[in-house]
């Protein structure tokens, strides 16, 4: 089953049935709709990531305790790209989910608790707002002294809008168990600060059960594997979700110079020839490894020197 949610109403399909009818995005049409969903039991509904348009009925989906999935819209995209048509509509937008879900069976994920759905919409208003205050202090150094006094007081009214937000989210870790120890876990890693190890715990929830593979893929440090009969090209990271690398980088960067064992790590592959980014994706790549066999095994960071 494929569910296609816009603004004001979701497009339902079948697979390979073809019945295909809608309903509206709000109290009213979800919950008939959750009631005809229990009555069919679909093996598997898939939606696809619409900028939150999809919320509402991926909750009461997974209340009402069927088995879904949210589904990157690249993924549903290429595999609708595949099949042929041309035309883009809400109805074969929903088919071609429906379709997808059918193929490549992806695996149903546990939807995130109600702290951790609020803890990440504190994140993703705390990252705005954090690139804005960047951007005004790159602009301040070229400014006028004219300008000066009243960009350094923008500049007090962005600290101020992004404090408040670092305590709530700070105040709601803390008073859960669970995130407190695996806050406390990760950050006995030199090189995993409070920002990183909590940006990587809300955006790769999925790290710790996992192996090493995927987990390099989530964090965007995978390479690339660009290889065409013998032709060994080079192997690029790329991919891995958007909000994580970045809070992924300047930590382990920082580790190369204050970390004996990890320094001894990258200057090794500095040594063999390997230019700096290499090397520095490399000990990321290797952290993250490291990180994910922290949590799963539950032990804390172990100063040793780190073998590539």
């Amino acid at each position: 089953m494929g569910l296609d949610g816009a603004k004001a109403q979701v497009d339902i399909a079948l697979h390979p049935a073809g019945e295909r009818w809608a309903v509206p995005n709000d109290a009213s049409g979800i919950a008939p709709l959750v009631d005809r969903l229990q009555a069919l039991h679909p093996p598997l509904i898939v939606r696809e990531a619409t900028g939150g348009l999809e919320r509402a009925a991926t909750a009461a989906v997974a209340a009402a305790g069927l088995p879904g999935v949210v589904v990157n819209p690249r993924h549903a995209r290429d595999c609708a790209r595949a099949t042929g048509p041309l035309a883009k509509t809400d109805a074969l937008e929903a088919r071609a989910l429906a379709h997808g879900a059918a193929v490549l069976r992806p695996p149903p994920r546990p939807r995130p608790d109600t702290q951790t759905q609020e803890v990440r919409a504190l994140l993703g208003r705390r990252q705005p707002l954090r690139l804005r205050r960047t951007a005004a202090q790159n602009r301040l150094a070229g400014t006028s002294a004219r300008l000066t006094k009243a960009m350094a007081a923008h500049m007090t009214w962005r600290n101020a809008g992004i404090a408040p937000r670092d305590d709530d989210r700070e105040t709601r870790l803390r008073a859960s168990p669970l995130w407190r120890d695996n806050d406390d876990l990760w950050q006995s890693a030199q090189g995993s600060g409070p920002v990183g190890a909590r940006t990587l715990r809300l955006e790769r929830p999925e790290l710790g059960p996992r192996t090493r593979q995927p987990s390099a893929a989530w964090g965007g440090v995978a390479p690339r594997t660009c290889d065409r009969g013998p032709r060994r090209g080079r192997r690029p990271i790329w991919g891995g979700r958007a909000h994580g690398r970045p809070g992924f980088y300047m930590g382990p960067r920082v580790a190369t110079r204050d970390n004996p064992q990890v320094q001894a790590f990258y200057e090794r592959l500095l040594a063999a020839g390997k230019v700096k980014k290499v090397a520095l994706t490399a000990w990321r790549h290797t952290f993250l490894t490291i990180l994910n066999a922290m949590l799963k095994q539950r032990t804390p960071w172990q100063p040793q020197e780190v073998q590539s």
